[in-house]
């Protein structure tokens, strides 16, 4: 079983969302018997000796950043991710084609692989997506970019009825998708964690993480900062890549926050372990996210809202809360806790339908039909 894999990016080091479950997907499948030659686009992350370790074959190829590319009709995530290469390529021979994101797609209609054996991994349902980015977006210029791909990706997104299997992210996504496509299949987020494993004992602190870069990220690091923990005694503790200037001043007029940047995957498993409690609300319901899992199989309590949780099977494992009142009256309850007392639950709920391995054997029935 041979198998193309193109990524939308340098899967590791396994740090941000959507390379989360790249890597640890490459990394399920060749445990199952996949031969897979994975195909990378790179823009600033250089090439990793570590995913030799888990394909036969690892290229890579420039991403493209021409400017002229943002008034083509095409989404600018898919037209910048070609590469004549990176065609011949695939043409070499008939593996089935994995393209991870819409943003991988470019040649998913292209006549010359009509006969190929293609599958989509949809991350989220991107034109939602670059909407809800937009919505938050303080720049004029970039909220401009983002509504204006949002309507170019909504067009584009027709191009999934080329492909053979889609295998969606998450419940809600496979229900939309499966309204419009056929072969709609739900393989949930791959991601670092084989069993769950939560310290005994009780932590002294809050914790929020995800890349900060991102708006939707950012507007719940500050929501947190001024709502929730504004006059509280207890400590929160954020972590992630590029916080925004108003996220940076917000910590500092805060006495009982603290933020850390550009922290490594193992520190912040260490940071969500350590926590009493992973608070982790989000204003916006696509796809699924990952630090949701890494907070479920490695932290204590979790207390999120319902646009993160909502129809993802993981509600019953999370304390839930839609106001600003709400999360502070859970949070008073869940730092005085002594013990976390849910681990059964957690192992019976992420263990069995949560495991790489079973979505391992999901992904290869999509790609390999035929083999049992």
């Amino acid at each position: 079983m041979h198998a193309h894999i193109v990524s939308f990016d340098v899967p590791y080091p396994a740090d941000y969302g959507g390379v989360i479950d790249v890597f640890y997907k490459v990394k399920a499948l060749h445990a199952a018997g996949v031969k897979i030659h994975l195909h990378c686009f790179e823009y600033g992350r250089p090439p990793q000796k570590e995913l030799n370790r888990y394909c036969e074959e690892v290229h890579y190829y420039t991403r493209q950043n021409a400017k002229s590319m943002l008034f083509n009709t095409l989404p600018y995530i898919v037209l910048s991710r070609q590469s004549e290469e990176l065609k011949k390529r695939l043409l070499k021979d008939d593996f089935p084609i994995l393209f991870e994101g819409l943003h991988s797609t470019f040649y998913l209609s292209d006549p010359e692989f009509s006969s190929r054996h293609k599958v989509v991994r949809t991350h989220n349902v991107e034109h939602d997506y670059y909407d809800s980015l937009a919505a938050v977006e303080k720049n004029i210029f970039k909220r401009y970019y983002f509504y204006n791909e949002a309507g170019k990706l909504l067009k584009y997104q027709n191009i999934l009825r080329h492909a053979q299997g889609i295998a969606a992210i998450s419940p809600n996504d496979t229900i939309y998708l499966s309204s419009l496509y056929s072969g709609v299949k739900f393989v949930p987020a791959f991601h670092p964690y084989d069993e769950v494993n939560i310290q005994p004992g009780k932590g002294e602190f809050a914790f929020y993480h995800g890349n900060l870069g991102v708006g939707e990220n950012n507007e719940a690091a500050i929501y947190l900062v001024r709502k929730i923990f504004n006059d509280l005694p207890f400590q929160l503790i954020i972590a992630g890549s590029k916080p925004s200037e108003d996220l940076r001043k917000a910590v500092r007029e805060s006495k009982n926050v603290s933020l850390l940047s550009d922290q490594s995957p193992e520190q912040i498993r260490t940071l969500i372990a350590e926590a009493q409690c992973n608070i982790l609300p989000t204003f916006q319901s696509t796809g699924i996210k990952l630090k949701l899992l890494a907070a479920l199989f490695g932290g204590r309590h979790c207390i999120v809202n319902s646009p993160m949780v909502s129809n993802t099977g993981l509600e019953s494992l999370c304390l839930i809360a839609d106001s600003t009142e709400e999360m502070k009256k859970i949070l008073k309850k869940v730092m005085k806790a002594k013990e976390f007392s849910g681990l059964k639950k957690r192992k019976e709920i992420l263990e069995n339908n949560f495991s790489n391995s079973v979505n391992a054997e999901r992904m290869r029935s999509l790609l390999f039909p035929g083999i049992k």
